[in-house]
This record gives structure tokens, sequence and C-alpha cells, in this order.
């Protein structure tokens, strides 16, 4: 969808004017990855309207695959106005505009299946389910057990102002249980699922082979079926602390967290080498002031992620490190 956001702070009412970008977060992690020299398609449905060229024309620009892309003659392209401050706060306003959107009228019967399973790791996001029953159909269809499937990961990613009530977004829970990867932040298993602390969270959602919960700026836990070698509290689990940043925009890092682990995935690198590529990819984005930050580059983050713990621990990460490189990195005593 394409994303509006205010030219300066203020409520939606009263800003002068909106810049205009792209969102979504399954393009925002494939355009992210893209940018990181990984093969990456954008599979979707826009409004054959401006738009809708403006979206596909961008994240094509990224380095995106955008041929699977479909286009709608008789829905628009969704978009959403949003305003320029931290998700959240109380201040924060989003306003949406999806409801009969070409987007949301996917279904198995019109999106390209054959492009989707041809992945090595097919992401989706809990976004789309809110969009229709249609776009749940979708969902399912990809998340149902099949022989010889791709990696399917799946980003929770609840917002309430998308379901009629909490109850209608339990089926995010059955969509996350038939993922191989879950991303799921603490604060959404309890608003969502009314789900607390680790144990709870896991015992509920004990399928995946990853599932990735984050704790914000507390870091975040991976609970793997073949355990790391960095425990919680708890003793289960491989837990990763985030990092220090000095934070110019807080929008766009729990989709550059995904990325980041994803890109690392990839590359099959060990658990807590994911989670650290994760927090790495997320600083990228919380450090830049545009809607979608380049993430480190593979050395870089390399070279970050092989940090021992006490470097990595006081490592503190500034406005952009990813282009000056060490002159954006500080690790304090």
């Amino acid at each position: 969808m394409v994303t509006f956001r205010p030219t300066q702070p203020g409520r939606l009412a009263d800003v002068p004017g909106f810049d205009r970008g792209i969102g979504g977060a399954e393009s925002n992690v494939a355009c992210t990855l893209a940018r990181a020299g990984h093969s990456a398609r954008w599979i979707g449905r826009v409004g054959d309207d401006g738009f809708g060229e403006y979206l596909t024309r961008e994240i094509a620009h990224c380095g995106v695959d955008t041929s699977a892309v479909r286009r709608d003659g008789e829905r628009p392209t969704g978009i959403y106005f949003r305003t320029a401050g931290d998700r959240a706060t109380d201040a924060h306003e989003v306003a949406y505009y999806r409801a009969g959107s070409a987007a949301s009228a996917m279904s198995p019967a019109n999106v390209d299946l054959d492009a989707l399973r041809s992945a090595r790791i097919v992401h989706l996001s809990g976004i789309t389910a809110a969009l229709s029953e249609d776009c749940l159909a979708l969902m399912r269809e990809l998340t149902a057990p099949r022989a010889g499937r791709p990696l399917v990961s799946f980003d929770v990613n609840y917002r309430p102002g998308l379901w009629r009530t909490p109850e209608d977004a339990r089926v995010l829970l059955e969509l996350a249980r038939g993922a191989d990867i879950v991303f799921v932040g603490d604060d959404e298993a309890l608003d969502a699922w009314g789900l607390h602390g680790g144990r709870a969270i896991r015992d509920a959602l004990w399928e995946p082979e990853l599932l990735v919960l984050k704790h914000g700026k507390g870091g975040a836990i991976v609970f793997d079926k073949d355990p790391g070698d960095v425990a919680d509290a708890d003793g289960t689990g491989t837990f990763v602390r985030a990092l220090k940043v000095d934070v110019v925009a807080a929008v766009g890092a729990g989709d550059a967290f995904a990325a980041g682990f994803l890109s690392a995935t990839l590359r099959d690198l060990p658990v807590a080498q994911r989670l650290k590529h994760g927090h790495l990819w997320a600083a990228a984005a919380l450090t830049d002031p545009g809607d979608m930050a380049h993430p480190p580059s593979r050395a870089q983050a390399d070279r970050l992620a092989a940090l021992p713990e006490n470097e990595w621990g006081t490592l503190r990460l500034g406005p952009g490190w990813t282009t000056t490189g060490s002159k954006g990195e500080v690790i304090t005593s």
C-alpha cells in the first residue's frame, strides 16, 4: 500500500501536508532483503491506478521482482496515513483506507501460488489476514501443512484497529501455528491472545520450528526445537540483548528485524547470529529518518555480530552508522 506521513509532527487533522512512500510489512521486508543483495519477489495486487503504478515502480527500484504483481481494474490501491511520532505513544494516529482495496481481494484463486511455492522462504504478515475473508483463505492456504513447501515465515503484526474484536484476532494464533518461523512481540501476544511470559507463549505456539519472541528494548529470544547455546533466565531458548540506539524515527524496526533475521537464515547462520543481525538491521531503521533504511553491509553486520558479549552489550549505534561505519559506532564502558 501507499503510505502518507506528515511533513511535520502533529495531529492528522492539523498537519499541513504529507510525504508519500511505500508501505506494507511484506513489501518492506522484500525491499530490505533486496537492498542487502538477496533475491526477493513481492507478490500482491494493486489497483490499476496511479498509486498502484507508483507502488509497483518504487518496490521494483529497490531491486525486488514485481513480475507476479497483478493489477485490479475494479478496486483501488490501498493507502494509509500516520502521524510522524512513535507508534507506541498515545498521540500516534493511523488512518487506514484499505477496505475494498485491490489487496483486500487477494485469494488462492487470483494469486500466483506457483511463484510463492518456488521460493526458499515465504514471508507473511498477520495484517493481510485482517483485510478480508478471501485474504484469510489465502493465508490459510499458505500455512497449511504440505510436503515440500517453502519455509514459511509469519510476523504476527497485530494491529487492533484492523480487527473488529480482540476475539477475531485469535485467528492469528491459528496461522502462526502453521508457520516454520514466527515473529511476535510480547505485547502483541498479551493484547491479541491474553498470553503473558515466554513459557506461556511457547506452550501456545509449540509447532513452529523457531519462535522469535521480541521484548523491544529488552532484546529478543528464540525458542528453538534444537536449542542454541545462549540461555535466557528460565534456562531455555536463545536470548540476545537489544542494542543501545540513538533513535531518529521509531518506524519500521519490526520489519527490518524480520528482514535481518531472515537474511541470516538464508545464510544458515546460527540462531544467536540471526538474532544479532535482526537487532542490527532494526537499529539501521531506528537511526534513519526515512521510511525504509538501507541495512548495514554484510561485512559490517558480520563484524559487529562477532563482537564478544561484553562489547555487544555496550555497543551504541547512532545516525548514519551504516554509511559512516565505525564513526557511528560507540562501545561504551
